[in-house]
């Protein structure tokens, strides 16, 4: 972890970053024409951590000058681990300046782009077409939808607007995920991936947390999955990728253990240890690339995939055979 990385993250820990003054003062100075981020959701973690990233002071060069300048609270509805945290992450919002919005038309009338960061994916396509409306720039995270059928309808949706829309996980951007995706060990032959997994019962099973290690499996693989096997017990998933050119790669889910995060890519030039996580900043770097071009690092087609490969693997789980994704 380089010096940079790690004071981000020591940061994190401690007392908020950004006197609640900077927001008067920058927009007396007008330096947030173009610039001004709204978050949706504050039933999460993200919403504090990327917000205390974005806002420190005199760091436009690595921000691009992108200030998170307004929030919408809601977020989760009924799922108990992710609407507990709306009330403190709001509190914790306010001292940090951004002004709380009472509902998502009045926050897209005081931001320039979005960051929908609600836990439940099942809110996604609603709130993000709201977005949409408005013509908005908008990051969609983890996961994108809680069902193929809305991933599918959210990006007609992104296209029929006109709209750039980035759905991922942070894991994708781990150091050697992002050399081996480069290609600089050669053509990826087969890969193995690990992630905690644990199940909320209102999302299909990997959607909820597994999704970072698939994220990882196809920022490696690439599309051109075309079947899933998944062997499931209480503490562990094994889910079993096909891609029509041969390849294989695989996605180990825990529940049991150490929660941690990696994988190995088998390459051409090296056999390449995958992970682990270091903190947000490399995904936080790429939001900003994509702020600044309308350009989306991931396609919409390999996020489709991705969401049919884990409902695919739902279905495997319930039916206990190997089932043909659904095309995109």
């Amino acid at each position: 972890m380089n010096r940079r990385h790690f004071l981000f993250q020591s940061s994190l820990a401690g007392a908020a970053l950004v006197s609640p003054g900077w927001l008067l003062a920058a927009k007396e100075e007008g330096v947030l024409a173009g610039k001004r981020i709204g978050i949706i959701g504050l039933d999460t973690s993200h919403s504090i951590a990327f917000t205390k990233w974005f806002n420190r002071e005199n760091v436009e060069a690595e921000t691009g000058g992108y200030k998170v300048v307004a929030a919408y609270p809601h977020g989760s509805l009924d799922i108990v681990s992710s609407t507990s945290r709306i009330a403190p992450n709001t509190e914790e919002m306010k001292k940090m300046g951004v002004v709380i919005t009472s509902s998502i038309a009045e926050l897209l009338d005081q931001v320039d782009v979005v960051c929908l960061e609600t836990n439940d994916g099942r809110r996604h396509l609603e709130q993000a077409l709201e977005v949409f409306k408005s013509g908005k720039t908008v990051f969609i995270d983890k996961p994108v939808t809680a069902s193929l059928k809305d991933a599918i309808s959210l990006y007609e949706a992104a296209e029929q607007f006109k709209v750039p829309v980035f759905s991922s996980s942070s894991l994708r951007y781990t150091a050697n995920t992002k050399l081996v995706a480069k290609g600089d060990f050669g053509a990826v032959l087969g890969a193995d991936t690990y992630s905690p997994a644990t199940i909320e019962k209102t999302h299909p099973d990997l959607f909820w947390y597994g999704i970072h290690g698939v994220e990882m499996l196809y920022a490696v693989m690439g599309t051109g999955c075309r079947s899933v096997y998944r062997s499931y017990s209480t503490d562990t998933d094994l889910v079993i990728g096909e891609w029509a050119d041969g390849r294989i790669g695989t996605f180990r889910g825990t529940r049991k253990g150490k929660a941690d995060f990696g994988g190995t890519a088998f390459c051409e030039k090296a056999n390449v240890q995958l992970g682990p996580f270091t903190g947000y900043v490399p995904l936080l770097e790429e939001l900003v690339k994509f702020f600044q071009t309308g350009i989306s690092p991931v396609s919409s087609k390999e996020t489709i995939e991705l969401v049919s490969f884990m409902e695919a693997a739902d279905k495997s789980r319930k039916r206990r055979k190997k089932i043909t994704l659904a095309a995109g």
